[in-house]
């Protein structure tokens, strides 16, 4: 990066932090401290929703997603309006009318004190899980530009994410929200339109659209009924909506961001903008990774995307092998130029299929050699490179200046996340656990202190998960793996308290354990796509639930009649 890039880099991170801990300076309370004062408005609490699910993942894992598999994830994201109107319509009212401060408060009122630790421990496992990785995906960028350990990089931005959040609570992550939404989105829209302008002569957006479809990669909409696939319709309209009402209907990463706001009304229109622009935005990230996908079938791409990973296997004994693929990896390139020919000409809108298929396949099989060669001689190392299509796309094309506000986008993604997330578990941790069960009768600056220490404990957590990073697929779908592993049974508790009042607070609670049980079991033994994990989780909390209520009622009666 040249002086200008970090220039802009520096200063638009500091300015959203400054901007963030500006808005909170006054002195803080638990209310205003862990819900802002009850004084936030529908668009920022929309924005920061949206930020919140927006970590720097979305920004790096998604292009690189779409790059690899074309537009399928979209579908992901399909039950997300429907569960914002039931959100809206039944979680919120609940929630401002028992005046929470975190949502597991009202399954102790519901239910009882075991079920609220069950469903806010849950969340705890699965948020500090997410959080680490959020910190990870920026830390990729820093250790990839400058040759970083990547290790030591997951600490610096850990320390400062956990600095800021601490200091400035609720309303300093969703003020600075604000500001990291219009820098992520101003970022991606010129990565988008910088990538278009990139384009040999003849290649507007038409037939860019064309190159894309015929490589298989605008295919945003599955009609197969298939389980083990993980994207398709059923499963996006279906899993998606299950763990969308988890998402953000009992995730208290989310529920803090809405349950902040000044009324019932405000919350909902804050939830509804999430509704009507999320898809959208991630339909517009998916298809600028498409575009960097087109992109390079003119220009030439890498055999391997990791820049440091490459270095180091062509430092390697086994460099002549790697170099030999490569060798094979431009003459494919020259061969599928060939191909593009009558395209740029106008010829033809797509390259002969057959042909095109040949080489789709030659281009796998070297890829896929170039991995397992760099498996055998680096095993430390990850092989997948998804994760950095898109940052080095932006590291070797955007002229200086754009590439530090791409870079900025990524970090001030990472750090919405990141920040919500700690938030977060630093106010489940307090009031679900410490001053529940360890400190019942203190003051409020002691909780406010409180949550701030228990919050940097969690940023520590989350810094050494992060460092475990690199054992991912990809980084985008194993939040949403693990999400999807616990979302359900939480989901299944908050739905049964809302929807069934017959629920026996023990037959909840035993019907939670052996639900959890159940999707741990399924994921490690079968190969079911993962969003159906939440439809499986939720439905066996509320029918075994519903069976064992009954029969502890019939057992209750015999024995009163006895």
């Amino acid at each position: 990066m040249s002086g200008l890039d970090w220039l802009v880099l520096i200063s638009s991170t500091c300015l959203i932090i400054i901007y963030g801990m500006w808005k909170t300076r006054r002195k803080k309370d638990m209310d205003t401290y862990l819900l802002g004062g009850h004084t936030t408005k529908w668009w920022t609490i929309g924005l920061s929703v949206m930020a919140t699910q927006a970590s720097a993942i979305t920004f790096l894992s998604t292009p690189g997603q779409a790059y690899d598999d074309g537009m399928r994830f979209v579908q992901f994201y399909f039950g997300l309006p429907i569960a914002m109107v039931i959100i809206s319509i039944l979680f919120i009212p609940q929630f401002f009318k028992m005046k929470v401060f975190t949502v597991y408060e009202y399954l102790e009122g519901r239910f009882d004190l075991r079920t609220r630790l069950l469903a806010a421990l849950l969340f705890l496992i699965q948020r500090g899980l997410g959080t680490g990785i959020t910190i990870f995906a920026p830390a990729i960028i820093f250790s990839s530009i400058l040759g970083w350990n990547l290790n030591l990089t997951i600490i610096m931005i850990g320390l400062i994410v956990t600095f800021y959040t601490t200091l400035g609570g609720t309303k300093a992550v969703s003020a600075s929200h604000e500001l990291q939404m219009a820098v992520m989105m101003g970022g991606i829209i010129t990565a988008f339109l910088i990538t278009l302008h990139a384009m040999p002569e003849g290649i507007g957006l038409q037939q860019a659209l064309h190159v894309a479809g015929a490589n298989g990669k605008l295919n945003v909409v599955d009609f197969h009924l298939d389980w083990q696939s993980r994207y398709t319709f059923w499963s996006g309209i279906t899993g998606g909506t299950f763990l969308a009402l988890a998402y953000f209907g009992t995730d208290q990463s989310q529920a803090q961001r809405y349950i902040s706001g000044q009324s019932i009304k405000e919350s909902r229109l804050g939830l509804m903008f999430n509704a009507f622009f999320k898809i959208p935005m991630q339909f517009f990230i998916l298809l600028a990774g498409v575009m960097v996908f087109v992109f390079y079938q003119f220009n030439p791409a890498p055999l391997f995307f990791n820049t440091t990973v490459e270095e180091k296997i062509l430092a390697s004994p086994s460099s002549q092998e790697y170099r030999s693929l490569q060798e094979q990896w431009t003459a494919e390139f020259e061969h599928r130029q060939a191909l593009y020919t009558p395209v740029k000409e106008g010829l033809q809108t797509t390259p002969d299929h057959e042909a095109l298929m040949a080489s789709i396949a030659k281009e796998k099989s070297l890829r896929g050699e170039a991995k397992m060669l760099i498996e055998k001689n680096l095993p430390e190392v990850e092989s997948n490179d998804r994760d950095y299509v898109f940052l080095r796309f932006i590291l070797d094309y955007l002229p200086h200046g754009l590439i530090g506000l791409l870079i900025t986008s990524v970090i001030a993604a990472s750090m919405s996340a990141t920040a919500s997330g700690l938030n977060a578990l630093g106010s489940s941790t307090t009031v679900d656990f410490y001053k529940r069960l360890v400190r019942k009768d203190a003051d409020e600056i002691h909780y406010v202190k409180a949550t701030r220490w228990f919050t940097v404990l969690w940023g520590l957590i989350a810094i050494g998960f992060a460092s475990m990073g690199s054992l991912f697929e990809n980084l985008i779908q194993f939040v949403n793996i693990v999400g999807s592993l616990f979302y359900g049974t939480i989901l299944g508790l908050f739905l049964s308290a809302f929807l069934l009042p017959r629920m026996h607070p023990v037959a909840v609670f035993i019907a939670a354990i052996m639900a959890e049980a159940t999707v741990i079991m399924l994921y490690l033994a079968t190969d079911i796509g993962f969003l159906w994990y939440n439809v499986v989780g939720c439905i066996l909390v509320m029918g075994p639930g519903l069976l064992i209520s009954l029969l502890i009622r019939k057992l209750q009666n015999k024995w009163n009649e006895s």
